[in-house]
């Protein structure tokens, strides 16, 4: 592991003690083989005025919520060290008086919660304190004989703990042990905790942290030569039992689950090892992971449905064998080891479903070194559920948004580069789904990215393109809940006897054949999905056809049945399948100011009356149809198939 230190960047951060704390942390957050995503914690101690002009020792620690990797100096929780080492010299001390009081303690109220390792960075007798959960340590000590070999490595360079609960409990520890050492006078340059992680700590910003990055590289160092290396074999890809894997576990979870397929070289080597359901489910590489991860991940075999059904009923009994009051969470796992497939990841949102992912990669690499050089050995599950049930930890958990409507779904939405297409996935992404959009036009990409999606140019008259959309999506998050079919073109005005064929056959094409090729390759997956549906978005003209426009009529019209059939064949799966006919929706590239002055000039209206030219005399929008058709999805839809929606104000040829 290498020094990220440099100078010209550590002075952009200032020269301050607080700026060098900020920078030196970003840098241990920048490496994943350290922390991840919240883990760890450092701290540095200054001397300020307070409000009254006064000198007072602050120990500005990583406030609560915070990463290392993006944190800012407003990232640190300013706490009298006074208070702070009061607390560490009580007997006993419970959590929420723990929190309370370094909150009181604190001389900015509006500043983060300091973190539970506080006290602890306050008793260290050193300006910066750094504290990892640094992959080489937990695979150097998570083992039988890790206190030994911990111990003959670093010698006296370090002080070698065993675990206790982190907080109070730990900090209380370190401060016995302080009572008999003195860590200056003896050249203790860190702390391992063993199955936990590495403390280091100097006067010098860039000392504490290069010491964390030596004692790491040394224990990286020693476990290369024991010769372990990580496993390889390629995928063999099977995205239908993906998406099988994803509805089961959603079904346990009891809410919809991204899933993220890790199908690297090294995942799927991992999950291959002959004895890796042994092993890799015996614990986390930290107690923190838990919080995201539970105790273990499943092990997937054969029978997918029973694979995670095990690990329900693994999860519930130990739950039962350690709870003491508790409320048990859900029991679907947060990632599976999947042999020939890879390790798969899933999360209410795919934010969370990317840090299990990351978690569980970490996790892999670490394991199975820790296994290959002397036997995996974490924590005992006894102090996992302290962790993954501890008050403290789950609350933050709860402090996340109210769940939306369709979060945890996979939304394919067609044709939405723009109008209507583009405010349908609009709204899907606004209730919490992940959008995939399909359309020709080439900025698709970009516009996706605006609302979070992912965006593929595809001509959905091909075969090929389509499928390996579709492919594209199951691969990414794990399955298709939502298939909105929207795809369409508008011809020119041409009557029968002057219309090109060329015209009626593309139009066709583009507005019936393309979503019956799309029906044909989604449906298989749609089978598999969670609360699915299916909407197709026609118009109008199916009932009340123009002059005109026989192409579009007639195409709409058969799409109508298009939908009836579909929701007749698909009833029995429980997926639902309806349509949605909009009518003079104006807010689209289709209608220039220009050619809505026109037509109300045909109609002797001005523009605002031509746009309001239904029963109800209110203007359509295409934001209007993206609403009703997110509603459709929704479980306010739960119960009705094969409906046809008009979004129109009233139309009286077609009522």
């Amino acid at each position: 592991m290498q020094s990220l230190w440099n100078d010209q960047e550590a002075a952009t951060f200032g020269t301050d003690l607080l700026g060098q704390r900020v920078y030196t942390s970003r840098l241990l957050g920048r490496n994943p083989a350290l922390v991840l995503h919240g883990g760890g914690n450092t701290s540095v101690k200054v001397t300020e005025q307070d409000f009254f002009g006064e000198l007072v020792e602050l120990c500005y620690v990583k406030g609560s919520g915070w990463d290392l990797a993006t944190i800012e100096r407003a990232g640190f929780s300013p706490v009298r060290m006074a208070a702070l080492i009061k607390m560490s010299q009580l007997a006993t001390m419970s959590d929420e008086d723990m929190v309370l009081q370094q909150r009181a303690a604190m001389t900015n109220p509006n500043a983060p919660a300091a973190s539970i390792e506080a006290i602890l960075h306050a008793i260290l007798p050193f300006k910066f304190v750094d504290h990892s959960h640094a992959n080489a340590i937990s695979a150097l000590t998570c083992a039988a004989d890790g206190k030994a070999r911990t111990k003959e490595l670093f010698g006296k360079r370090v002080l070698v703990l065993p675990y206790v609960m982190p907080g109070f409990v730990l900090a209380k520890q370190v401060h016995e042990v302080l009572q008999k050492t003195d860590l200056r006078k003896e050249g203790i340059e860190g702390i391992v905790l063993l199955k936990h992680g590495l403390f280091t700590f100097a006067d010098d910003a860039k000392a504490s942290y290069e010491k964390h990055i030596e004692l790491v590289t040394m224990a990286e160092d020693c476990l290369a030569k024991k010769g372990a290396k990580p496993a390889s074999a390629e995928a063999s890809e099977d995205l239908m039992a993906l998406a099988k894997l994803r509805q089961a576990v959603s079904k346990v979870s009891g809410v919809p689950q991204i899933a993220r397929l890790n199908a690297s070289s090294e995942a799927v080597g991992y999950a291959s090892i002959p004895n890796v359901a042994t092993f890799g489910t015996r614990g986390p590489l930290t107690p923190d992971h838990s919080i995201r991860t539970k105790r273990a991940p499943a092990f997937i075999g054969e029978d997918i449905d029973a694979s995670v059904q095990k690990f329900a009923d693994d999860y519930a009994a130990y739950f039962h064998r350690h709870a003491n009051g508790q409320t048990m969470l859900d029991a679907a796992p947060r990632f599976a080891i999947w042999p020939g497939k890879g390790v798969v990841s899933f999360g209410d949102t795919l934010k969370d479903a990317k840090i299990v992912f990351d978690i569980a990669e970490s996790t892999a690499a670490t394991v199975q070194l820790g296994e290959a050089v002397g036997g995996w050995e974490p924590l005992p599950e006894k102090d996992i559920f302290e962790i993954e049930y501890w008050d403290l930890e789950q609350a933050k958990l709860r402090k996340g948004p109210a769940r939306k409507v369709h979060q945890g779904k996979v939304a394919l939405v067609t044709g939405c580069a723009a109008g209507i297409g583009f405010a349908i996935a609009e709204s899907l992404a606004e209730q919490g789904a992940q959008v995939v959009g399909l359309d020709i036009d080439k900025d698709i990409p970009t516009i996706m990215a605006k609302i979070g999606g992912i965006g593929i140019v595809v001509n959905l008259t091909e075969d090929q393109p389509v499928q390996d959309a579709i492919d594209f999506t199951v691969r990414e998050f794990g399955g298709i809940d939502i298939v909105v079919s929207n795809a369409g073109i508008f011809p020119k005005n041409d009557h029968l006897d002057m219309m090109a064929q060329s015209d009626w056959d593309r139009t066709l094409m583009i507005n019936l054949t393309s979503h019956q090729k799309l029906m044909n390759k989604v449906i298989p997956f749609v089978k598999q999905g969670l609360d699915a549906s299916i909407i197709f978005v026609g118009s109008r003209n199916f009932k009340a056809p123009g002059p005109g426009a026989s192409a579009y009529s007639c195409s709409k019209a058969a799409l109508t049945q298009l939908c009836r059939v579909a929701a007749l064949e698909l009833a029995p799966h429980k997926i639902r399948v309806n349509i949605v006919h909009p009518d003079a929706v104006f807010d689209t590239k289709l209608w220039t100011p220009e050619a809505l002055l026109k037509s109300a000039t045909r109609y002797n209206m001005t523009v605002e009356e031509y746009k309001t030219k239904n029963l109800m005399k209110v203007e359509i929008k295409s934001k209007d149809i993206g609403n009703m058709v997110a509603a459709m999805a929704s479980p306010l839809f739960s119960k009705v198939t094969g409906a046809q929606i008009p979004v129109d104000g009233g139309n009286d040829r077609v009522i």
